[in-house]
């Protein structure tokens, strides 16, 4: 049998940090006097307003009213640590920017404790008599086909997860199930598309209370390669306890002559085996070889004989080609004691009776005879039994069909004694409906009679059901409110699932008279193990049914004012040609068709407006439309939320990414959290989202926080398969260098078909240098001084944060020389890639936040319009995480758009600095000084559910981000006009935060 691997990932430790320097505690970086004065973060002010939208004129820079704060939202159990942390640290880390304070411990990332923690693994004391037992389909991915749907099989005292594919973590928050809860996780395969979502969830745990929690993760010999991926990333406090089994694929090579070795791979592993459950797993293999494809036929691959056909097999196998069947089996249940077959037999109530139900055999009181357990016990009840098969593709079919580890679980096997046999309960097939429904696989179920079979592969009808009920609530409420920015209603229909499915339709008859019984999975449909008495499915707790004229009927009864604002926010469209485009620059805007249709308000909508705006609501009409957006078309540039929370996804919003949709240019990505192929799909629908992932032009990412670029092996795999075969590049991966490490380590699993290039090399000052020395061309705005240099070898020395640099601080140590024959060539293949994508430029811009931490700025090229004017391209920057700092003022100089992490409200100055983050009003004003047209908000803490806390007043050019908004460039113009109606779709939230607030400050 095969020697389980247990594989410890134990991050040392940072040392303690050497008391700085006063010198160091006076260190300063310069920051635009239009930020106003410096402030300090003296005592708070009591707070005297209950409203969340205040109307008070006096503030300072920061958004601070004199005496009066912001209302905050329910704080989480960690806002007093992050406080704590604050204060502890006062002194030592806190650093200023003229005008923003930062923390610098976690700017340098040395903010981690240098006393380890110790994530403890749950114990819990079993009981197999009493214990309640289920499987149930956790319905992750079952909507937008993107990842695996996980399995969950349940004890009153243990919780076992099968697969942990990105959005499962959202998923169990949205459906309550505490993840703190489960003990196991076992993967069916390494890949993004059933582990995915293990970095955030490893992460989460290892958060959770003083010393945090760990769980148990198993996966076949090949996870070791994912672990040694997460190193690259996993923060020094974490500790994964995960085990690997089965040789590895290296080992299968060299064994691939030894007969012996072949069948110890195909054998069951125990993994689990306690008072109530046995786990085993059996690997499963495919075969790519043609060779062995013609000639391993069912009739030959079943004859134990031909080891050799399957030792060729095996030699072709590479990292993540293992699938694993997992065989789970409930204990039995003894049978009822006989008080009366135990007096027949001359015993005395006593002792004795205890020792015979704890299957010891005893000796009768008043007979010269032994008494055995089964002589005064009912029969006993096997234990149920589930199975959990993964057959990824039809190259795995010929293995499946001739596993000798599955013959006892066969009904009927001929080479079986009937105490051999094991009668299995459920069969939950994870394999796609391209395999499943095949003829050979089919032939296959039928040797499981009597056992129930739950298809849980890819099915397309699901597409329609939205698994995150909670967000297709607010994006449904949102469309009917203004479908302009999100057209999307959160619910897709299936008008031809045969175009997704061409293979699904196999034959699947054959003669064998037996018939299973075959359900397609639901989400949260369950499947009873025990008590015994309730064996089988179990749909009362699957979702009601949800659709979008039922939420839009449930938002009008709810907010009956909602339909007229509705009709007012579509009039701002209507409206916008004679009150957006007055100055003289614009003169030959060219309006689409529907801005021009009803352009004059009807008496009603009129009446409707003044109604909606004596509700409380104010429009303000005042903006200058900037020159680049002369002769703008709906065709040129739309910008995509998929995700606007921090930190962990939530039920209404994922995390970070922006795409940006330049249609027949291509597109991009920036920042690629978890789950973020699925809000593509939620977004544009299964085919138009495979479409835009191979028109990805480049991926750009912030930082190595696990919020902003778990997503991205996923989207890169996807990308790879879908264009296999066919004639293109790799896509381009800007990021940190950390970044690097990650996808090396993890292609080893997948082929990510990218290349690479560190951030560091892609900031203003650097590809000028290069360019400029080797003639490549600049092509990025200067941002200032030029802070690279050749020296003698022909290399780039990046002294962007080195010895005395203004971000010197800002990095653990100065950046070292860049070897130019592996940088140029990239750097090269970026400036192609943007003008193909109609791109003038694109830079990084080095923020405070941890290190290696980045803004981006993209600049679209100039265009001539119809009268052959030359007409300014538009400028894009995305902040990532940051605390204000004059990097990004400086970067978003006359941007047309700035998007601006806006992690806390106001009033939580003390958290957004001990987290390097910014608030509202901090990330408002970086863009009011820095004169952007419009400033998009997003990265809220999740801590603000639905809409996050912000004062309207100073909100003129600013609007809020939210999932699945799509803000076109040609709708810059009403943008911030849109605020004030998304605040009425909430206003019973807003009205239940004030009644909150009110009794905190009667309780005090």
């Amino acid at each position: 049998m095969p020697q389980i691997t247990g594989i410890r990932l134990l991050l040392p430790s940072c040392s303690p940090a050497r008391p700085l320097s006063a010198s160091a505690n006076l260190f300063r970086f310069s920051f635009a006097s239009s930020l106003g004065c410096r402030f300090s973060l003296a005592t708070q002010r009591p707070r005297q307003s209950l409203s969340i939208f205040s109307s008070s004129s006096s503030f300072d820079w920061r958004g601070r009213r004199p005496g009066n704060f912001l209302p905050q939202r329910r704080r989480s159990s960690s806002d007093g640590d992050l406080a704590r942390e604050r204060r502890e640290s006062k002194g030592s880390t806190e650093m200023e920017l003229e005008g923003a304070t930062f923390n610098r411990k976690r700017a340098e990332g040395r903010d981690r404790s240098a006393k380890p923690r110790n994530l403890q693994l749950k114990v819990r004391k079993l009981n197999p008599v009493s214990t309640i037992c289920y499987a149930q389909i956790l319905g992750t991915g079952m909507d937008t086909q993107d990842t695996s749907p996980s399995v969950l099989l349940f004890f009153d005292k243990q919780r076992f997860i099968f697969n942990a594919g990105e959005g499962l973590q959202r998923f169990c928050t949205e459906h309550k199930i505490k993840l703190s809860k489960i003990d196991h996780m076992f993967l069916t395969r390494v890949c993004s598309e059933t582990a995915g979502g293990l970095p955030g969830l490893l992460l989460t745990l290892a958060g959770i209370g003083e010393e945090g929690m760990s769980v148990n993760i198993w996966g076949p010999s090949d996870f070791k390669y994912f672990v040694e991926a997460m190193r690259s990333f996993i923060p020094n406090a974490a500790m994964v306890h995960t085990h690997s089994f089965g040789g590895t694929t290296d080992d299968n090579r060299a064994d691939s002559s030894n007969s012996g070795a072949v069948r110890s791979l195909t054998n069951p592993i125990v993994l689990i085996d306690d008072e109530v459950v046995k786990i085993s797993a059996i690997l499963l293999h495919p075969s790519f070889s043609g060779e062995c494809a013609d000639k391993m036929d069912v009739a030959n691959i079943a004859n134990s004989d031909n080891l050799d056909l399957q030792s060729k097999a095996r030699s072709s196998l590479k990292p993540g080609d293992i699938a694993v069947i997992y065989a789970c089996e409930l204990s039995e249940i003894k049978g009822k004691f006989d008080p009366l077959k135990a007096q027949a037999l001359g015993l005395k109530p006593g002792p004795k009776y205890r020792e015979l139900q704890l299957g010891k055999s005893v000796k009768s009181d008043r007979l010269d005879i032994m008494i055995h357990p089964s002589d005064v016990l009912d029969p006993s009840i096997p234990g149920p039994i589930v199975l959990l098969v993964d057959c990824p593709s039809e190259a795995y079919l010929q293995e499946l069909l001739s596993l000798q580890s599955l013959n006892p679980y066969y009904t009927n096997f001929m080479d079986q004694s009937n105490e051999e046999s094991k009668s299995v309960n459920c069969v939950i097939h994870l394999g796609p409906a391209s395999v499943t429904k095949t003829a050979q696989y089919r032939s296959w179920m039928k040797r499981f009679a009597g056992a129930q079979h739950i298809m849980a592969g890819h099915e397309i009808k699901n597409i329609q059901i939205p698994i995150l009920r909670s967000s297709a609530r607010i994006t449904s409420r949102l469309n009917y409110l203004c479908p302009r920015l999100f057209p999307t209603q959160g619910f897709w229909s299936v008008q031809h699932p045969s175009s997704f499915l061409q293979d699904s339709n196999a034959s699947t008859e054959d003669s064998s008279p037996i018939v299973c019984e075959t359900i397609s999975a639901e989400n949260l449909l369950k499947f009873h193990l025990r008590p015994y008495s309730q064996l089988g499915l179990d749909r009362s707790v699957i979702p009601s049914s949800l659709t979008a004229e039922g939420i839009v009927d449930e938002l009008i009864s709810e907010i009956p004012e909602i339909t007229d604002a509705s009709r007012i926010v579509s009039q701002l469209w209507c409206g916008s040609g004679d009150s957006m485009h007055r100055s003289s620059a614009n003169d030959n805007m060219i309006e689409e068709p529907w801005m021009t249709e009803n352009a004059v308000m009807s008496d009603s909508c009129k009446m409707s407006q003044q109604r909606v705006i004596s509700e409380g609501i104010h429009v303000d009409h005042d903006s200058d439309v900037p020159s680049c957006l002369e002769d703008i078309t709906r065709e040129d540039m739309e910008i995509v939320l998929l995700g606007t929370g921090s930190s962990q996804p939530s039920k209404y919003r994922n995390v970070s990414s922006v795409y940006v949709n330049l249609f027949s240019r291509g597109s991009l990505l920036l920042d690629c959290g978890e789950g973020t192929l699925g809000q593509l799909k939620r977004r544009f629908g299964m085919k138009d989202a495979d479409d835009a992932v191979k028109a990805l032009n480049f991926i750009w990412i912030s930082h190595i926080h696990a919020d902003h670029h778990t997503g991205l092996a996923r989207i890169l795999a996807l990308r790879a398969e879908l264009l296999k075969g066919v004639p293109h590049e790799p896509v381009l991966v800007i990021g940190p260098r950390l970044l690097k490490r990650f996808l090396d380590a993890y292609s080893r699993l997948e082929d990510l078909d990218m290349q690479f290039l560190d951030c560091r090399y892609t900031t203003a000052a650097s590809f000028d240098a290069v360019a400029g020395s080797l003639g490549l061309g600049g092509n990025t705005p200067e941002l200032g001084k030029n802070n690279n240099k050749l020296d003698g070898a022909g290399r780039v020395e990046n002294t962007l944060f080195s010895k005395g640099s203004r971000m010197e601080s800002c990095w653990k140590r100065p950046a070292s020389p860049v070897d130019t024959a592996t940088m140029v060539p990239l750097l090269a293949k970026l400036k192609r890639v943007l003008h193909r994508a109609g791109l003038d430029a694109l830079f990084s811009v080095p923020v405070v936040h941890c290190p290696q931490a980045f803004g981006v700025v993209v600049k679209a090229a100039e265009r001539t319009n119809r009268v052959g004017k030359t007409i300014p391209g538009w400028k894009m920057v995305y902040s990532g995480d940051t605390r204000p700092c004059q990097a990004i003022v400086d970067a978003s100089r006359d941007a047309t758009v700035l998007i601006h992490e806006a992690t806390f409200e106001d009033g939580l100055e003390e958290e957004a600095l001990a987290r390097n983050h910014s608030t509202t009003m901090e990330a408002v004003n970086v863009g009011t000084s820095a004169g952007a047209y419009r400033i998009i908000l997003t990265h809220f803490s999740q801590r603000y559910p639905k809409i996050p806390v912000f004062d309207e007043k100073h909100m003129k050019n600013t609007c809020i981000g939210f999932d699945m908004m799509s803000v076109n460039v040609a709708d810059l113009s009403v943008l911030p006009r849109v605020l004030p109606y998304i605040r009425l779709l909430f206003k019973n939230e807003m009205a239940l935060d004030e009644s909150e607030e009110a009794l905190v400050a009667a309780a005090n």
